[in-house]
C-alpha cells in the first residue's frame, strides 16, 4: 500500500463518432503528462461522444480501442479508466474498462441509463458494482447518470475512491457541481468527476468542471473548470483514515438491501 496516488485527469472535447480520430487525440493528451501517474482518467464515451447510434460504433470487448488502452497504459506505466460502447451477445452497453499497467482489466456497466436521451432504449442497463483493488487503494468507478443515485453509490466496502467519467451537459452542470462534491462527504471518500467539453452533433454544449474533491468536500484539483486540461492530482491515504477515524460518520449508516 501507498500513502499517496497521483491521478491525471483528461478534459477535452471529442470528435463526434470517430473512434480512431478520438483515440489520436488522447494519445496526444496523454503524452502529454510528464509527471509520474498512477491512474489516467478518460471522459464517458470517450471515442464517439454520447450517441446512441451503437450500431454502427459498437465494439467487441477485446476490440481496437481496449487494444490502445493496453498499450498505452503499458506505455506509462500506469492504469488508465474511461467507457466506451460495447456490443456483447445481441445487446449493447455502456462500458467503463479499468486497464491495469500489465494489460488486465476490470469492466462496468452503466447501471443507470440515462431515459432523458432514449438511453434505455439502445443501452442494457449494468447489473453488478466493480470495486477495484490498485496500488493498496480501493476504486468505485461509476458513470454519468449514476451519479444521480446515492444509494448505489453508497460506500458499503470501504472504498477510497469513487470514480465518475461523464458526458454531463452545461444546462444541468450545476447539479454536477452539487453532486460530486455530496458524494463526497457522505461517503467519506476521495471524489474524481472527468467531464468533456465541447459541442456535439446533436448540439449539446458540454463545459467540463472536471474535479477532485477530498473527504471534507473540499476541491483539490486546480485546472480551470471550463478550459480543456489535463491535471495530475496527488490523493493521499492518510487523509482518509484520520478523517474516517476522527469522524466516525460511516460507522453510523443505515442498514439495507439494494434490490
Amino acid at each position: 500500500m501507498q500513502d499517496e496516488l497521483h491521478i491525471s485527469i483528461i478534459q477535452t472535447s471529442l470528435v463526434w463518432e470517430n473512434p480512431e480520430e478520438n483515440r489520436i487525440l488522447f494519445s496526444e493528451k496523454i503524452k502529454s503528462i510528464s509527471e509520474k501517474t498512477h491512474l489516467i482518467v478518460l471522459p464517458e464515451m470517450f471515442t464517439t461522444g454520447f450517441t446512441m447510434n451503437a450500431t454502427a460504433l459498437a465494439e467487441e470487448e477485446n476490440g481496437a480501442t481496449l487494444q490502445w488502452m493496453q498499450k498505452e497504459a503499458k506505455k506509462m506505466d500506469c492504469a488508465i479508466t474511461g467507457s466506451i460502447i460495447i456490443s456483447e451477445n445481441e445487446s449493447y452497453y455502456n462500458r467503463l474498462f479499468f486497464v491495469f499497467p500489465n494489460g488486465e482489466y476490470k469492466t462496468y456497466n452503466k447501471r443507470h441509463t440515462f431515459t432523458l436521451a432514449g438511453e434505455h432504449k439502445t443501452f442494457s442497463s449494468g447489473k453488478e458494482h466493480l470495486i477495484v483493488d490498485y496500488l493498496g487503494w480501493k476504486f468505485c468507478p461509476l458513470i454519468c447518470y449514476d451519479l444521480r443515485f446515492p444509494v448505489w453509490a453508497r460506500n458499503t466496502q470501504n472504498y477510497d475512491v469513487l470514480l465518475y467519467v461523464a458526458n454531463w451537459p452545461q444546462k444541468r452542470i450545476l447539479a454536477w457541481d452539487a453532486l460530486l462534491k455530496a458524494r463526497a462527504i457522505e461517503n467519506m471518500s476521495y471524489c474524481v468527476g472527468v467531464n468533456r467539453t465541447g459541442t456535439d452533433d446533436n448540439s449539446h454544449q458540454y463545459n467540463g468542471h472536471s474535479a477532485v474533491y477530498d473527504v471534507l468536500g473540499e476541491q483539490v484539483s486546480t485546472a480551470n473548470f471550463e478550459e480543456e486540461f489535463v491535471e495530475t492530482i496527488v490523493l493521499q491515504k492518510s487523509h482518509i483514515e484520520k478523517n474516517r477515524n476522527h469522524l466516525q460518520f460511516l460507522n453510523d449508516r443505515d442498514k439495507f438491501n439494494l434490490k
